[in-house]
Parts: C-alpha cells; sequence; structure tokens
C-alpha cells in the first residue's frame, strides 16, 4: 500500500460528509422545517407530520440546552438494541420513535467499548497485553492490517498499533484530570426516553461514557435524541407547537436512567459485577487539548499512527 493511500480515502471520505451536509443545508432542513410549521399552525396535513415522528433537527433546535439532561454515567448501563426489533429500525431523522425498540436493550458493563477502556486502563504500562493489541496483530500478520477510512488510519505496524491505542489513553487521562468536556467529541452522548420515561444510550459517544464509568465521574450531560411515542403523548397531551415542546422540555429533567433488563433483550446477563473505585479528579482549568501536555503526545502518536499529516482533523476526532 503506497503511503498517500490512506490521505486519499480520508478526502473522499470528508468529500462524501461536505456533500451530505450541503444536501441536508439546502433541501432537506427547509423542507423539515416547513413540516414543523404544518403541524405547530395546524395546517392541513400537520397531523401526518407528527404522525412520521417530527423532524429530529428541528425539535432540536427549538429545545436547544433544555435537551440536555446530566446524569450519573454508572447509571446509564443500558442501550437501545441497535439491531431493532423484528428487523425494525426507527429512523435518526425522527424525534418520535414509534414500536419495542425500548425494550430490547444491551448491558454497556459488559459491552465491548467499557472492555476496552478497562483493559487499556488495566494494562496501561504494557499494551502488548491487552486484547485489543493481539486483535489487531493477529489482523496484520494475515496481511489485513486495520483501517479506519475516515480518520485516514492504517495500523500497518505494531508501532502504529501501539500508537493508536495510546491515544485512547490519553482521551481517558485528559478526562481523569479535567473532567468530562463535551466539546471534545464530534458528537454528542445520545439518549432516547422510553415508554416508562427512562433513559437508554444510543449511539456515539460510547467510548466516552465508558470512559466516564471507569473514572466514576459524578456526572455527565447527555442530550436526548428520541422519545417513544406513548411518553410524548403522556407528556404533551394533545398540544401542539411551542407548548407541546414546552412541556416535554418541562419534563425532561425527570427522566433518569433505565437500569433494569427488558423483556425482549437478546442477550441475559446474570453475572457479578462490580465498579473499580472511583478516581479522585484534580480540579484545575481545563487548558485547549491542543496544548495539553498528554494531548499533544496524543496527537503525536495519532500523526504517527497514519503516516500522514491531517493533524488538525485527528485532534476533532471523537471517540
Amino acid at each position: 500500500m503506497c503511503a498517500s493511500e490512506p490521505a486519499i480515502e480520508q478526502t473522499a471520505a470528508r468529500g462524501v460528509i461536505r456533500l451530505r451536509g450541503a444536501v441536508q443545508q439546502s433541501v432537506v432542513r427547509p423542507l423539515e422545517n416547513a413540516l414543523f410549521s404544518y403541524w405547530q399552525r395546524g395546517w392541513p396535513g400537520g397531523d401526518l407530520v407528527v404522525r412520521r415522528g417530527l423532524p429530529r433537527r428541528v425539535v432540536d433546535a427549538r429545545l436547544g440546552a433544555a435537551l440536555v439532561v446530566e446524569i450519573d454515567p454508572r447509571q446509564l448501563i443500558r442501550d437501545r438494541n441497535a439491531a431493532g426489533v423484528g428487523g425494525r429500525k426507527n429512523p435518526s431523522s425522527a424525534f418520535i420513535w414509534e414500536g419495542d425498540w425500548d425494550r430490547s436493550r444491551g448491558d454497556l458493563r459488559f459491552g465491548s467499548r467499557y472492555r476496552f477502556i478497562s483493559d487499556l486502563d488495566e494494562n496501561r504500562d504494557d499494551l502488548t497485553r491487552t486484547e485489543r493489541f493481539r486483535q489487531y496483530r493477529s489482523r496484520l500478520a494475515a496481511g489485513n492490517p486495520w483501517r479506519s477510512r475516515s480518520q485516514g488510519l492504517v495500523l500497518d505496524s505494531e508501532e502504529k498499533i501501539l500508537a493508536y491505542l495510546r491515544t485512547y489513553l490519553g482521551y481517558l487521562d485528559h478526562m481523569a484530570t479535567y473532567g468530562f468536556d463535551a466539546s471534545l467529541g464530534k458528537d454528542a452522548l445520545g439518549v432516547a426516553v422510553t415508554r416508562d420515561g427512562t433513559l437508554l444510550k444510543i449511539n456515539r459517544g460510547l467510548h466516552r461514557l465508558a470512559m466516564a464509568q471507569r473514572l466514576g465521574l459524578p456526572s455527565i450531560p447527555v442530550v436526548v435524541r428520541a422519545v417513544h411515542r406513548h411518553w410524548w403523548e403522556r407528556v404533551v397531551q394533545g398540544a401542539r407547537g411551542e407548548q407541546a415542546l414546552a412541556r416535554v422540555a418541562a419534563a425532561l429533567p425527570g427522566c433518569l436512567p433505565e437500569r433494569e433488563p427488558g423483556d425482549l433483550d437478546p442477550v441475559r446477563r446474570e453475572e457479578p459485577f462490580s465498579w473499580p473505585a472511583p478516581r479522585r479528579q484534580h480540579p484545575t482549568a481545563c487548558p485547549s487539548p491542543m496544548r495539553a501536555a498528554s494531548w499533544a503526545l496524543c496527537g503525536e502518536e495519532r500523526a504517527r499512527a497514519s503516516g500522514e499529516g491531517h493533524q488538525e482533523q485527528r485532534d476533532r476526532t471523537a471517540c
């Protein structure tokens, strides 16, 4: 593989992202705003808009910070089954979700992200002992090194594998020192409200959540991306427009993380589990990640892992 291939793939991925963003900005969002107005004003067809779930991006823009809920990360242990129930998945563009998606859950304490972060932390003095290093080295030996086209990374040597793993330790140690910084990831930690008014983790930010859980941080912000229709109807009580959104905003602070398994869970886990002792933080002003010593090292390691430049993009890479 020539050295420029990761950079070419990363450039292509960026182009696709820019094109998708341009289409959303010029076509999709104006249409979503128009549909929301139909519902808000009670115009003909407005009821169909809410039956289809309301455009999530418009709700995000209207409610803003009201969608943010502070939670104890060690309480957020259940996530939605991303495979869906019966092969049915809810559209990410809708704010109101139908169906039994909230009855099929996973247990994040036994998930791959928490296991990965814990393994790195426990073997930080010799990362070659980690499960992930063995996996990447096995792929390397088979002639199929792990790669990320969006990040422009190809782990085609053991040194690059170790550098990549140290990047995650850089995130973990930065969080241990300065606390949770929501600005460091590309996406907020998303959750969805179940029919019972509890919170399930959905995609994005699972590594950062695992780090906060590993460290025992007292609180982190999560953002509500969707709600179950049953909860919506119970809270809104037939209101529309700004009145409906105001009722949703007033109810969200009372939503707590779901801790119980669902009756449609694909896997039931009964084994015991215990968290490590919370790591004591040292309150201090958080420097820019670009200037923090550990973060600078993290960036240098990431640069070596890719074999290319693009430092700015790597500093923005989300966990």
